[in-house]
């Protein structure tokens, strides 16, 4: 009789840009996540059908979440039956950033780590170019972080992950350390 495996946790990330924040994440938190099925949904939208399936399939499913996404995931989760009525997403493993993942990076790695990581990729003279921009003077330091990094194509997708390769792991985001401990958690 073939040997059974208890299923793989799955760990559902809105994009690829979270995804790769929370592999760089494990690597540096010395984590394997070689047992874990990390799938980005391509939006939150996704959720509801992509969670579902999942459940019927006997799956353990844990995720990550932005804060404006966070009635949504809890309105999923207790249709689904992860979570009671008034439970909240993290009794089910789902996580949620306070506005979103690079904001979290950003406050946990403070401005001038952030700043430091553009500089080694080559963008402190874009960032500070940005910076001189009308709308940008009135914004605070991290609030132009924050929107500079959506601001190029495929900049986004990195940001996060980039920061937290420089960051020390004593100041990793509550979030994405929550996420990998609930995922591995029982593996």
């Amino acid at each position: 009789m073939p040997e059974t495996t208890e299923p793989r946790t799955v760990v559902l990330f809105e994009g690829a840009s979270d995804r790769l924040a929370v592999e760089t994440a494990a690597r540096r938190l010395g984590l394997s996540v070689d047992e874990l099925e990390l799938v980005d949904l391509d939006g939150i939208t996704n959720l509801r059908g992509r969670l579902r399936m999942l459940r019927e399939a006997g799956r353990r499913v844990v995720g990550l979440y932005d804060a404006a996404e966070g009635g949504y995931v809890s309105s999923v989760l207790r249709d689904l039956g992860a979570i009671s009525h008034d439970g909240s997403p993290e009794d089910a493993g789902f996580f949620g950033c306070e506005r979103d993942l690079e904001d979290e990076v950003i406050a946990a790695a403070g401005a001038e780590l952030v700043i430091q990581t553009l500089d080694a990729r080559g963008e402190l003279a874009r960032f500070r170019v940005f910076q001189g921009q009308p709308a940008q003077r009135e914004r605070t330091v991290e609030e132009q972080l924050h929107r500079f990094a959506g601001t190029a194509a495929g900049r986004k997708a990195r940001f996060a992950a980039d920061v937290i390769a420089a960051i020390p792991v004593e100041r990793m985001p509550r979030p994405i350390v929550a996420l990998l401990r609930a995922a591995l958690r029982g593996r």
